[in-house]
């Protein structure tokens, strides 16, 4: 089966899906904006093709393109695990007459004020939301919503370029700050926990499904240089307290008429106990939380998600064997790498329970921790117990310090 993969290289994590496509027995044929000989290696391996375009923002010069590209010898499959192309995968299916989510399914997932009205629209509790193209409209949003209310772009992805605003100053700096207007979204504030419900769904039934919560929520990540962020992959997915995310999580998949692929979710726990929406993408989680996910249970969650859109099968057998933790770390300075302090000593504290060990090496440049949650590298620990996890996890965070200069 010839499959065509946008984005073959990026993120780092498409890497590993575009040779899962390729041993599930996949003819993999990429598009993206850079040269070939700049693919990492894994990927050019598993390639029978590349097509490089001037740029995937440009969506009818690239369907144009690969139209002509691949005249004589069809594509049977679309496929994009990168979030800005969600929408050029769809118009790509339209173009070459191959089944999968179409525009209007694919922008329910890109669209955060469409995504909502559709939820709410099931009946699922979401926060309350206003679409804003000015910035007069974003002000007039906020005060009707009532502050705080969290600021993002209509197609944003993930946490980035979204801003917790507390007062009308604080949006004014916010809107100066983005400069040129884009389309935004000005949504209620929820004071709670921040979980996730990820799945892999073959015809609209969950093959597979993931629940993670975050320490802590990802907007407090965003704020601070010195936090180490965490995302824990939770074992006992079947705990009373998440089944509220759990129900929610089949709801909105069935509203949005999601098929087939990987989704993630996030969503929203109080104090009080309830449970509210968050957002979905048709996509898998970022920031290498699928390797958290596949140390959990050693699984190959990349191989599955083909296995899964090739050939309609989920055949792993899913063992939840222990909670998994990534822990990501931001050095201290400005410029390159030039000291580790503390790897030694957690390697002999935990010894097997660390399950990664993935730091910026001495000598490279720190990379900006404003645009890449992954920062300077990451550790992965792992543990049957929820609470020796998030020990371990937390001695990461304080104990080890990566130093630039």
């Amino acid at each position: 089966m010839n499959v065509l993969m946008i984005s073959p290289g990026y993120p780092t994590e498409i890497n590993y899906f575009t040779r899962g496509l390729a041993v599930q027995g996949a003819r993999v044929f990429g598009i993206g904006d850079q040269p070939e000989r700049d693919l990492p290696d894994l990927v050019r391996r598993h390639l029978a093709g590349y097509l490089q375009v001037s740029s995937l923002l440009d969506e009818a010069a690239v369907v144009k393109s690969v139209q002509q590209w691949k005249a004589a010898q069809p594509l049977k499959l679309v496929e994009c695990l990168w979030e800005p192309g969600v929408i050029l995968a769809a118009r790509l299916r339209h173009g070459l007459g191959v089944p999968g989510q179409d525009v209007a399914q694919a922008t329910l997932f890109r669209d955060k004020d469409a995504m909502k009205r559709a939820v709410v629209a099931a009946g699922i509790r979401t926060p309350k939301h206003q679409r804003a193209t000015t910035a007069a409209e974003c002000q007039r949003a906020a005060e009707q919503i009532g502050f705080p209310v969290i600021v993002k772009p209509i197609a944003g992805a993930g946490s980035a370029d979204t801003f917790r605003v507390n007062s009308r100053l604080e949006l004014d700096a916010v809107l100066s700050r983005a400069g040129q207007m884009r389309e935004m979204n000005v949504e209620e504030f929820i004071d709670a926990e921040e979980y996730t419900f990820d799945t892999v769904c073959i015809d609209g039934k969950i093959a597979f499904w993931n629940i993670c919560v975050y320490r802590p929520r990802p907007l407090t990540a965003r704020q601070e240089e010195w936090i180490s962020p965490q995302t824990v992959v939770l074992r006992d997915v079947e705990a009373d307290h998440l089944a509220g995310g759990r129900d929610m999580g089949r709801a909105v998949l069935k509203a949005l008429r999601f098929q087939t692929g990987f989704t993630h979710m996030e969503w929203y726990r109080t104090a009080k106990g309830e449970t509210i929406f968050g957002e979905i993408a048709a996509r898998p989680p970022g920031a290498r939380t699928v390797d958290a996910m596949n140390y959990a249970s050693d699984i190959d969650l990349f191989s599955s998600w083909a296995e899964a859109v090739l050939h309609g099968r989920f055949s792993h057998t899913l063992d939840r064997k222990y909670n998994s933790a990534i822990i990501f770390k931001r050095a201290q300075g400005t410029g390159n790498i030039r000291h580790i302090e503390g790897l030694e000593r957690l390697q002999a504290r935990f010894g097997p329970h660390i399950a990664a060990v993935e730091l910026l090496p001495v000598g490279a440049p720190r990379r900006n921790w404003i645009l890449t949650l992954v920062s300077d590298g990451f550790l992965v620990v792992r543990h049957p117990d929820l609470q020796a996890t998030l020990d371990m996890a937390d001695a990461v965070g304080t104990d080890l310090h990566l130093y630039a200069g």
